[in-house]
């Protein structure tokens, strides 16, 4: 697990904490000296690896606030833990298991699901009861639009997520002695919110800096092969190929650019 996730994951933790403690905040559930707070996660099906990752994240952040003491919530000290659901990398059912960890289990305060299309199902359940969930995983920009009271982020949107490989591109081009517009880009991205935002920023800067996409492929969201795309970068020798498909897309990418020799030189 890199630094920045369990950052990102400790600061998850740590806001809902903050939000535990404001005036005015929903009673807790609380077990002896314990708040608990709740989440569907992907541990099985398609996002399986990212929500185990994402699981993992919450754990360290659980234990380090626990290990620190807790929190501090009307001159008391707390430890927190995290009663988990199984959303098998499926819109409806996180939806499901959020209404159940809500209206059965009683929690009051929920971390989000991994991605954003499992993320946009469950935000319209904890807008409706009111319940404050803190996220780290949904970065489409289409969250953030919606006026949603409830739902609090820590990440960038997603559209920023690969604009800094055009500008580096832009940069390496005039070290080199290329105008920047003589680029050639190539675009694949799956077809899903969260990719499709992140292609948005990578076509707009593209466009500032004048390059030329020469590809822009949409992936199926079962992602298993990507040897029709990588054939188009064969023949057309793009100067920069730009994936987004979450952790399966980027393994099958780099697996089969190793097998099929395709060279790229970003």
């Amino acid at each position: 697990m890199s630094i920045l996730r369990r950052k990102s994951s400790w600061w998850t933790a740590g806001a809902v904490a903050l939000a535990m403690a404001l005036p005015g905040s929903a009673a807790a559930k609380v077990e002896g000296d314990t708040i608990i707070l709740g989440a569907a996660l992907s541990l099985s099906g398609k996002y399986s690896t990212a929500g185990n990752h994402t699981q993992r994240g919450y754990e360290l952040a659980k234990k380090i606030i626990n290990d620190a003491g807790g929190v501090k919530v009307g001159g008391k000290s707390y430890k927190i833990d995290i009663k988990y659901y199984d959303d098998e990398s499926t819109p409806a059912r996180g939806a499901q298991l959020t209404e159940r960890l809500i209206k059965q289990d009683q929690v009051k305060f929920m971390l989000g699901p991994y991605s954003s299309g499992l993320t946009k199902a469950v935000a319209p359940i904890v807008e409706k009861h009111k319940i404050p969930m803190v996220e780290a995983n949904g970065a489409s920009r289409s969250l953030f639009t919606q006026g949603y009271k409830y739902l609090f982020a820590v990440l960038s949107t997603a559209d920023q997520y690969l604009t800094e490989s055009i500008n580096l591109a832009a940069e390496q081009a005039r070290a080199d002695g290329k105008d920047p517009a003589s680029l050639r880009i190539a675009l694949a991205f799956e077809n899903d919110p969260f990719s499709q935002d992140v292609r948005l920023g990578v076509v707009d800067l593209a466009a500032v800096h004048g390059m030329k996409i020469v590809i822009d492929d949409k992936l199926p969201p079962e992602l298993n092969d990507m040897a029709a795309t990588l054939n188009k970068v064969r023949a057309l020798k793009p100067d920069v190929l730009v994936v987004s498909g979450h952790s399966k897309g980027a393994a099958t990418a780099i697996r089969q650019m190793s097998q099929m020799k395709i060279k790229v030189p970003m």
